[in-house]
């Protein structure tokens, strides 16, 4: 990673409440499908490559960008670069898919993607995330797998 930022100055947005636990989510008798908030909730708090806010705060995820669906075990997770021309997009793409793949259940298949119009080399990124082999050639870069996990908040 260089020194110079490439956006020096980017617009924060406020977070969402912490999800309120209920007695109901606490009772081990009711299965619990999985849902949006759930997973927005797993990658609300990973940090920003470039600077120390979360995707949150940068609104690089949103809840109503994530998609779930427990009949099939599909998570489609889309986020959004702070500038068009973001060279951090496939990091930040994976550490989103490496957290997911990392907490959730194995059956889960996960795809994450840059949301549509929303970067200049979407197709290439998106191309990137959805391959099984690149994505694991690039989690045995040991340099790369730390940068991940100082996004996902692992020393």
């Amino acid at each position: 990673m260089s020194d110079a930022l490439e956006n020096i100055n980017p617009k924060l947005y406020k977070k969402i409440d912490e999800r309120q636990i209920t007695a109901h989510d606490e009772d081990e008798d009711i299965v619990d499908e999985f849902d949006a908030r759930e997973i927005f909730d797993l990658i609300r708090n990973i940090n920003d490559p470039e600077h120390p806010l979360t995707l949150e705060e940068l609104n690089v995820v949103e809840q109503s960008l994530i998609e779930i669906d427990n009949k099939t075990n599909r998570i489609h997770v889309k986020f959004t670069p702070t500038i068009p021309h973001c060279s951090m997009a496939t990091l930040i793409g994976l550490s989103i898919r490496v957290q997911l793949l990392r907490v959730l259940p194995s059956r889960f298949k996960v795809n994450v993607e840059i949301t549509p119009g929303t970067h200049m080399s979407e197709a290439a990124v998106n191309k990137q995330l959805a391959d099984k082999e690149r994505v694991a050639a690039a989690l045995e870069n040991s340099h790369l797998l730390r940068v991940i996990n100082q996004c996902i908040g692992i020393k």
